[in-house]
C-alpha cells in the first residue's frame, strides 16, 4: 500500500540534529562521564555566557582548549558513540521513508557533535558520507586534537544544508530540517524563509516558536507524523494506518496550543477600585 511506485519519486532533503534530537544524550555529557568529568554542564553555561563559541559549538572549543578534555582522543570518541542512547526505531524510521510512496527522502544528520561519535552511534544505519559533525585534525604523534576542520552549528548548518541541496539537488521548497535546541535556530529560519519545513523534538524556548511543527516523544517514529501531514498530506487517519501497517498504534496523540506568558504590574499600574 505504502510502496514506491514506479513513477518518478518527488525528492526531498531531510536533515536533522543528532544530540537530543536522534538520541536521548548530549554527546559532551557521555564523554564527561567516560572521563570521569562533573564539571561540563558548569563549562558549557560559562561559554554560553561569555558569547565566547557559538551555541552547539561548546564541547569542541573544551576539547581544543580546555586541560581537563585535551587528553581525548579519537577512540574516546569512538567509544562515546557506542555509549549514547539512541532514540526507539531510527533504523525503522528510515526504512519507512524509503517506502513512502511517490517520495524519496535523502537523510542526513547536521551536527556540531563530533563526527566520530555520530558515525560510532549510527553505524550500520547510516552512511558516514551523510553524516556532517564536527571534524577535527589530530595530531599525526601524539594522537590529540590539533585543530579544528569545520563545525556545523549555527550558521555552518546552514553552510551544510545549502552544499548539500546544490549537490543532490533538490528545490528549496523540498527542504526539511529537525532539530531540538537553540543551535539550530539559523537553520530553521533559513528553511522556513525558503518554504520547507522545520520540525521542533523539544519545548525550547527559543525553537518551539520558529519550527513549524513541535513534536514531543522518546520515538524516533514521531517524526513521521508531520512529514505524513504536512508534504504527503494525510489525514490523521492515514497516518495511523501507516503506524499500524508497521505493528505500532498511536495510543496517544494530543495536538495542543501553548500560550507562554509572563505578566508583571507596571510601576505605574493604576490603582483597583475597591469592591
Amino acid at each position: 500500500m505504502y510502496l514506491r511506485s514506479s513513477l518518478s519519486p518527488r525528492q526531498y532533503l531531510l536533515a536533522s540534529d543528532f544530540d537530543q534530537t536522534l538520541s536521548f544524550n548530549d554527546s559532551g555529557i557521555v564523554l564527561s562521564e567516560l572521563l570521569g568529568l562533573s564539571s561540563f554542564q558548569d563549562k558549557v553555561a560559562g561559554l554560553s555566557d561569555s558569547h565566547l563559541v557559538q551555541q552547539g559549538a561548546e564541547l569542541s572549543y573544551l576539547l581544543l582548549h580546555d586541560p581537563e578534555y585535551r587528553r581525548v582522543r579519537k577512540a574516546d570518541l569512538l567509544e562515546v558513540g557506542k555509549r549514547v542512547r539512541l532514540k526507539q526505531n531510527l533504523r525503522l524510521l528510515l526504512r519507512v521513508l524509503e517506502q513512502l510512496e511517490g517520495y524519496r527522502f535523502e537523510f542526513y544528520v547536521i551536527s556540531a557533535a563530533p563526527e566520530e561519535v555520530i558515525q560510532s552511534a549510527l553505524e550500520g544505519i547510516l552512511p558516514e558520507d551523510h553524516i556532517f559533525g564536527t571534524r577535527f585534525r589530530y595530531d599525526p604523534t601524539s594522537g590529540e586534537i590539533a585543530s579544528i576542520v569545520r563545525v556545523p552549528a549555527g550558521y555552518g548548518k546552514v553552510a551544510v544544508l545549502e552544499e548539500l541541496r546544490a549537490q543532490i539537488p533538490v528545490s528549496s521548497d523540498r527542504l526539511v530540517y529537525v532539530g531540538d535546541g537553540s543551535s539550530d535556530v539559523h537553520v530553521m529560519l533559513h528553511v522556513n524563509r525558503l518554504g520547507g519545513l522545520t520540525v521542533a523534538v523539544s519545548r525550547n524556548e527559543y525553537l518551539a516558536p520558529i519550527a513549524r511543527r513541535t513534536v514531543l516523544s522518546d520515538d524516533a517514529l514521531s517524526v513521521l507524523v508531520p512529514v505524513l501531514e504536512e508534504i504527503v498530506g494525510m489525514d490523521s487517519g492515514g497516518v495511523r494506518a501507516l503506524f499500524e501497517s508497521h505493528g505500532f498504534v498511536l495510543q496517544e496523540w494530543d495536538k495542543v496550543r501553548t500560550d507562554s506568558l509572563t505578566i508583571r504590574q507596571s510601576a505605574a499600574a493604576p490603582a483597583v477600585a475597591a469592591g
